[in-house]
């Protein structure tokens, strides 16, 4: 998976490479869907949620330059794996999801797996974690028509946010750098995740 998915795809992070080779991929779906856990494709999770293929894991956490001293802000826990690499680079991960049977089972799997630097959330994660901010990296795991102000305003000076942004069914991913009040702005590629629900996502259908 890593060389074929990752490092023959462009990405030149060693650590991310290392992380995602140590982090078992196959422990965070189903049963039946364990041989396909390192094929380069989502696969559900259950809830209507997907663990996300691994290429665009690699990506988006390439994209936050991660060093291991930094407090991560994760909005999507779903399965646990994508926490899991980031646990494998950042000093602390904060982890937010909204429903609580993801969160929960993510949390048993990472606590079985031995991870001790995570912080779980159940709640509605377009507002962030304010009185856990700010944070060197924010991480977006679902798909927004934009990248809401109350996550931008928990950006520490330096650091940087990943995040799908687009419609419904296609999205760019998005980097932004906070440089003091400065906020750039740049895209790293194209990409299909579900939904970001929340109030400053999408709206929950019916």
């Amino acid at each position: 998976m890593v060389e074929e998915q990752l490092a023959n795809r462009g990405i030149k992070d060693l650590g991310v490479m290392e992380a995602m080779s140590r982090v078992p991929r196959h422990v965070f779906v189903e049963e039946s869907l364990r041989h396909k856990a390192y094929g380069d494709h989502p696969l559900p999770i259950g809830d209507n949620q997907t663990i996300s293929q691994p290429y665009i894991v690699g990506l988006m956490t390439e994209a936050l330059q991660l060093t291991g001293k930094e407090r991560v802000l994760e909005i999507g826990t779903g399965s646990g794996y994508q926490t899991a690499v980031l646990a494998e680079l950042a000093a602390q991960v904060f982890t937010i999801e909204r429903l609580k049977s993801l969160s929960r089972k993510a949390k048993a799997l990472l606590d079985t797996l031995g991870y001790t630097n995570i912080n779980f959330k159940i709640f509605d994660g377009t507002y962030g974690w304010r009185d856990q901010s700010p944070f060197d990296a924010i991480l977006v795991t679902a798909s927004a028509p934009d990248i809401s102000k109350a996550l931008t305003e928990q950006l520490a000076d330096g650091g940087r946010l990943v995040a799908p942004v687009g419609e419904l069914d296609y999205q760019k991913l998005v980097v932004l750098t906070r440089r003091g009040p400065r906020v750039s702005r740049r895209e790293i590629g194209f990409c299909k995740f579900v939904p970001l629900i929340g109030k400053y996502g999408w709206p929950e259908a019916g």
